[in-house]
C-alpha cells in the first residue's frame, strides 16, 4: 500500500525531495499529498497518521499552515501583471475545503475563467524559490504540491527544474499530475513517481454511501458507473447538467450523420462552436468514452459498461453500427478534432468537418 510505503521513508528518514503522484482523475491523488503533507507537518504523529489535533494539524485542516504552499493552473485578472496562485488561494481553499475529489472543469467555474485558459506561468517558479529560501516558520518540512504540473509553461518548467536539481535544505515538492507524458523528460528524470490507482469499487460504494447517503444498491450502482473516479461519481449524484448536454449532442451528431441531413449538421456545428474551448473538449472527451462503451455494448459484458439509463438506451439502438471496421477511425477522428480545438483552429470548421466524416464512416459496414 501507499501509505506503507509513505510511512516507511518517513521512519527512515529517507523522504525524496520530489515526488509525483499521478494517476486518472477522481483517484484520490491531490487529497492523498495534502494528507501526506500533513502527516509530515504534525507536531505529534501516531505512527500510522497525523494526530488531527495538533496546532500544525489544525492548520492543515483549513488549509493555512505557513510552511505549506500550492501552485495550480491560473488566469490572467490584471492586465498590468500575471497572475499566480497565491491570487486565488481563497478560491482555491474554498473548493478543496468543499471537497477535495474535484478536477479542472470545476476549478474553471470556480475561478470563473469562462474561456481563457489557465495556466501556470513563469512568475510561479519565481514565487517558488522566493519561499523555499526562506526559513520554515515552524521549524520542520517547507512543502510545495503543484496540481496540474503539465501546465506550466516551458519557462517555468525549466525554473522548476533547477529547484528540482538543487533543492533548499528541508523542502518537498509534490507534484499532482493526470498527464505526466507533457512533463519535461528532465523534471521526470528527477521525481520518484508514485501511480495512485483508481478507487475501490468497494471503497467507493462505502464512501457513497457514508459521505452522500446513498442506499446500498444506489451506492453501487453509481461506483460500478463511475469506475474507480469518485469525481464522476458524485457528478453522477448531482445529475451533472453538462454530462446531460453532451449526451444529447452525441446523440444529435449521430442520428443527423446517419440521416444526412447537411444544413442541421452546421446548425449543430455551430452549437458545438459557441459552448468555449474548455467545453468543446470535454465533449470530445465524452463522445470518445460513449464510442467505447456503444462498441463494448455488442459483446454483451454487462459488467465492462459503465453507462447511465439514458446511454443504455440508446446504445442498446447504436451500437451496432459501432464495430471493428470503424470503430478505430471513428475514435482518431474525435481525438484529431480535440487536437485541434487545443491549437485554437477555427470551431465552426472542426466540427463541421467531424460530422461530415461521420457521415461515410457510420454507415461502413
Amino acid at each position: 500500500m501507499l501509505k506503507d510505503k509513505f510511512i516507511r521513508e518517513i521512519t527512515e528518514g529517507k523522504v525524496p525531495h520530489a515526488q509525483l503522484f499521478q494517476g486518472a482523475t477522481g483517484c484520490g491523488k491531490l487529497p492523498l499529498a495534502v494528507a501526506y503533507a500533513q502527516f509530515l507537518l504534525c507536531e505529534h504523529p501516531l505512527g500510522t497518521d497525523a494526530c488531527g489535533i495538533c496546532p500544525s494539524c489544525v492548520k492543515m485542516q483549513k488549509l493555512v499552515h505557513p510552511d505549506l504552499h500550492f501552485v495550480f493552473p491560473v488566469i490572467k485578472t490584471n492586465a498590468s501583471k500575471p497572475s499566480i496562485s497565491d491570487d486565488f488561494i481563497k478560491e482555491w481553499r474554498s473548493l478543496f475545503l468543499a471537497t477535495p475529489y474535484f478536477d479542472f472543469s470545476h476549478w474553471l467555474t470556480q475561478i470563473k475563467a469562462e474561456n481563457k485558459q489557465p495556466s501556470i506561468l513563469v512568475q510561479e517558479s519565481d514565487e517558488i524559490a522566493r519561499k523555499m529560501a526562506l526559513k520554515s516558520s515552524e521549524g520542520g518540512y517547507k512543502i510545495v504540491i503543484i496540481w496540474l504540473p503539465e501546465r506550466m509553461n516551458v519557462q517555468c518548467a525549466n525554473k522548476l527544474l533547477k529547484l528540482l536539481e538543487e533543492p533548499p535544505l528541508q523542502t518537498l515538492f509534490l507534484l499532482v499530475s493526470e498527464a505526466p507524458e507533457q512533463l519535461l523528460p528532465t523534471i521526470l528524470s528527477r521525481t520518484q513517481r508514485i501511480l495512485v490507482p483508481p478507487l475501490d469499487e468497494l471503497d467507493l460504494i462505502q464512501a457513497l454511501q457514508e459521505r452522500n447517503g446513498l442506499l446500498p444498491d444506489d451506492a453501487a450502482s453509481v461506483a460500478h458507473l463511475a469506475d474507480g473516479n469518485y469525481v464522476k461519481a458524485l457528478n453522477t449524484i448531482y445529475s451533472n447538467h453538462d454530462s446531460q448536454v453532451y449526451f444529447e449532442l452525441f446523440v444529435s451528431l449521430m442520428r443527423l450523420s446517419y440521416q444526412r441531413k447537411i444544413k442541421e449538421m452546421k446548425q449543430w456545428s455551430d452549437t458545438l462552436a459557441d459552448l468555449g474551448r474548455e467545453k468543446q473538449k470535454a465533449f470530445l472527451q465524452y463522445a470518445q468514452h460513449a464510442l467505447r462503451e456503444n462498441f463494448i455494448s455488442n459483446f454483451h459484458q454487462s459488467k465492462m459498461l459503465y453507462m447511465n439509463k439514458s446511454e443504455h438506451s440508446f446504445a442498446q439502438r447504436f451500437a451496432p453500427f459501432i464495430h471493428e471496421l470503424n470503430c478505430i477511425e471513428i475514435m482518431d477522428e474525435f481525438d484529431l478534432a480535440q487536437r485541434h480545438v487545443e491549437q485554437n483552429i477555427n470551431a465552426k470548421m472542426i466540427f463541421f468537418d467531424l460530422s461530415l466524416r461521420m457521415i461515410v464512416l457510420i454507415k461502413r459496414q
